[in-house]
């Protein structure tokens, strides 16, 4: 194998698989990055995969003799990322070793303008293959509105992985509508964009034998993809253009992603996603319209004082006064108070959030002015935006103690 490239192709494209590697691999050849050299169409392809989540990249080079080996990821990202920018040179050898003369080591040396490295590397036969569905069904999905749904719902998931369903988001893809859904237990983020497009043997992005013609695609489907499965698409996404579209291709227990020169494989998680539709209420007594910066800027101010044990912020809502005045206070710390301006529709109310959860759901509110709505102290209170994303964040109130 024989390629040149430049520095920073390489560079963004391995940062990016990368993040596939396992930081403790349960086989030696999993802590490598798989590169592949194809001189007939002139491309490298980088793969990286933990057998749970993989990640494939591609990108133009010239490459003047095919091949493929498995090189230590860590070392490999070590060094690229630190040269400087210019052309780079890979070639494979097959070496005998001295100490053994009848044992054979793979190796790439690496030239730059700078020097040349050599790296003992793997086998690209023990590498394992990526995932393939070959009977699954194919949507094809907007990037803009992944990049909107995984923004306005990724938060919301939970760390703990004795509710594993619970750490992943639940896609729902229907005819003309995606649905993203994340809860921990404590609140919950729901966000509705448009214009899903299933599509079967026009998917370009796909082979042509992965889907045949008259093969027919759901109407809709709901699956739970893994939290980090999906941070990693958002990183994928960023390279794309808002026009592009993705290729989602499924079946039970896996998903891949496919998006120009990327490809994304992970299994999906198992079990009942929760009805969280259940959850939001249908009507409220109580409703409060207010900018959103104003409101997380002194939600944010606050927040210094409030209890590291807690995190405790009190609304007293006025709907005399149209006023909110927020509220911390902290044993032996101090406490603090702002007010602000609101439209309130119904009785006056007091109120009480965890801090964290606040601040997180209004940093993901994208629109300039946004609504609570609510009915007691102890029940869900709703977040939503006025015009734009429609999104709904629940959020629980903390019991206040006199």
């Amino acid at each position: 194998m024989k390629l040149t490239c430049t520095q920073s192709e390489l560079n963004t494209n391995l940062s990016l698989v990368n993040r596939a590697v396992p930081s403790r691999p349960t086989h030696p050849v999993l802590g490598n990055v798989l590169l592949q050299a194809d001189a007939k169409n002139q491309r490298v392809s980088l793969t990286a995969f933990d057998l749970s989540l993989g990640l494939q990249t591609s990108f133009n080079a010239n490459v003047e003799a095919d091949g493929a080996i498995a090189i230590p990821a860590k070392l490999f990202n070590d060094i690229v990322s630190r040269l400087p920018e210019g052309d780079i040179t890979l070639d494979d050898s097959l070496s005998e070793t001295e100490s053994d003369a009848h044992t054979e080591s793979l190796s790439i040396t690496l030239t730059s303008t700078s020097g040349q490295y050599k790296m003992r590397g793997m086998n690209s036969e023990d590498f394992p293959e990526l995932p393939q569905i070959e009977d699954g069904m194919v949507v094809k999905l907007p990037v803009e509105a992944l990049i909107e749904g995984l923004g306005g719902s990724l938060f919301a998931t939970s760390a703990d992985e004795t509710k594993q369903v619970l750490t992943g988001v639940h896609l729902m893809v229907q005819e003309d509508s995606l649905e993203f859904a994340a809860t921990d237990g404590h609140r919950l983020a729901v966000v509705e964009t448009l214009n899903a497009k299933p599509t079967s043997e026009e998917d370009e992005d796909q082979p042509s034998d992965e889907t045949q013609p008259g093969e027919e695609t759901p109407s809709s489907f709901e699956l739970t993809v893994p939290a980090r499965t999906l941070r990693e698409l958002e990183r994928m996404l960023g390279l794309s253009e808002s026009s592009d579209t993705v290729a989602l291709q499924f079946e039970v227990g896996q998903i891949i992603f496919q998006g120009g020169n990327h490809r994304l494989t992970s299994r999906t998680l198992e079990g009942q996603y929760p009805a969280y539709r259940q959850l939001i209420p249908g009507q409220f007594q109580r409703q409060v319209a207010i900018p959103r910066r104003q409101l997380l800027s002194a939600v944010e101010r606050i927040a210094v004082l409030a209890d590291q044990k807690n995190n405790i912020v009190k609304f007293d809502i006025d709907a005399q006064a149209q006023t909110i005045d927020l509220t911390v206070e902290t044993q032996d710390v101090g406490s603090a108070r702002e007010s602000l301006s609101a439209q309130v529709t119904g009785e006056s109310i007091e109120i009480a959030f965890n801090v964290k959860y606040l601040i997180d759901g209004l940093k993901a509110l994208s629109t300039s002015d946004i609504q609570l709505q609510m009915n007691a102290a102890n029940t869900p209170v709703i977040l939503t935006p006025l015009g734009g994303l429609k999104m709904t964040y629940l959020i629980m109130p903390v019991q206040i103690r006199d």
